[in-house]
């Protein structure tokens, strides 16, 4: 997947400060995160709205609207959020350019078409984690496992139609190679299952494999974005090891309500771009093994990276033969 970042000089940020200048709240701004509270883009969506309410003077209430892989808060923010400024989404990628495809999206209800991006906050992407009984110890090896014994390798994953999901079909179609998948309500689940040895092995986000890895309960076999995640900085990527071009990564954004006008949009442009850039931020980020931005993003670099992507997964989706209702 292609991403075009472009650096946002002073001269870009001063617009976009004085037009926040212009906007200020004058109670609760509602915050929607579109998985269960607890979860891993909770924890870091609740940190931002911490960092968030500081700037803005008033409260950041976190609403948290789970189920159907982010689609039921994504699609609560679409069809229901008032447009004024006092609502928007904290959102991975996946809610936004993959679950269009996945489910059936009508064009006036799709995320990436309708959606107001805000900011982009930090990157992430994927682990493959081995049981250690497992016998392949790395990429190589598991495709050549899998070669031998067609469907019967299997990994887990918290949902059918995720970046985790996706991760692992995508690396079977190029490798050639036929692997079962298990779908699963939640990643501790799926994660407990590679450990056990039920499954071979999962495709995890960074945050709950690190103690696993640590402790030697599981294995790590590759991560799947273009370069080394610093949470995993030994284990080489996917394309490392032999499958160029290959790279499944995601992140964390903002998006504004259709319709919502500019004072509130570049208000929260131009506080995300301040808390993108903190210290302590990243730090946090660090821990819960996502990536801080190494420059900040411009709002048409990101609006131009949810397109590139939307796309990829809509000509790549149809080809791995997966569709929910």
């Amino acid at each position: 997947m292609l991403r075009r970042h472009l650096l946002l000089a002073p001269a870009l940020l001063a617009p976009a400060v004085a037009r926040a200048q212009a906007w200020r709240p004058n109670r609760a701004v509602t915050m929607v995160v579109p998985y269960a509270a607890g979860g891993g883009t909770d924890i870091v969506g609740r940190e931002f709205a911490q960092l968030l309410s500081q700037r803005l003077g008033q409260s950041v209430v976190v609403d948290n609207r789970g189920g159907a892989g982010g689609n039921i808060g994504t699609q609560h923010v679409i069809r229901n959020a008032r447009p004024d400024g006092y609502t928007f989404l904290y959102a991975v990628s996946s809610n936004i350019v993959i679950n269009p495809h996945v489910y059936r999206t009508p064009e006036r209800e799709d995320p990436a078409r309708v959606l107001i991006p805000a900011g982009i906050l930090a990157n992430y992407q994927y682990i493959l984690v081995g049981n250690p009984r497992f016998p392949a110890t790395n990429l190589a090896e598991l495709i050549a496992l899998a070669r031998q014994r067609p469907g019967e390798i299997t990994f887990s994953h918290s949902g059918t139609g995720g970046n985790n999901h996706l991760a692992g079909k995508l690396l079977a179609r190029m490798a050639g190679i036929e692997l079962s998948d298990v779908a699963y309500r939640g990643t501790a689940p799926a994660l407990m299952d590679a450990v056990s040895g039920t499954v071979q092995f999962n495709i995890s986000s960074p945050p709950p494999a690190i103690p696993l890895v640590r402790d030697g309960q599981l294995r790590p076999i590759a991560v799947t974005g273009a370069q080394r995640s610093p949470a995993f900085p030994d284990v080489p990527t996917v394309a490392e090891q032999g499958l160029a071009g290959y790279a499944v990564t995601g992140w964390h954004g903002l998006f504004y309500p259709p319709g919502t006008p500019e004072g509130p949009v570049a208000a929260l442009r131009a506080a995300a771009t301040e808390i993108a850039a903190l210290p302590a931020f990243h730090e946090k980020l660090g821990r819960d093994g996502l990536e801080p931005l190494a420059t900040p993003v411009t709002p048409e670099a990101f609006a131009q990276q949810v397109r590139d992507e939307h796309a990829f997964w809509q000509r790549t989706i149809p080809e791995l033969g997966i569709r929910l209702e």
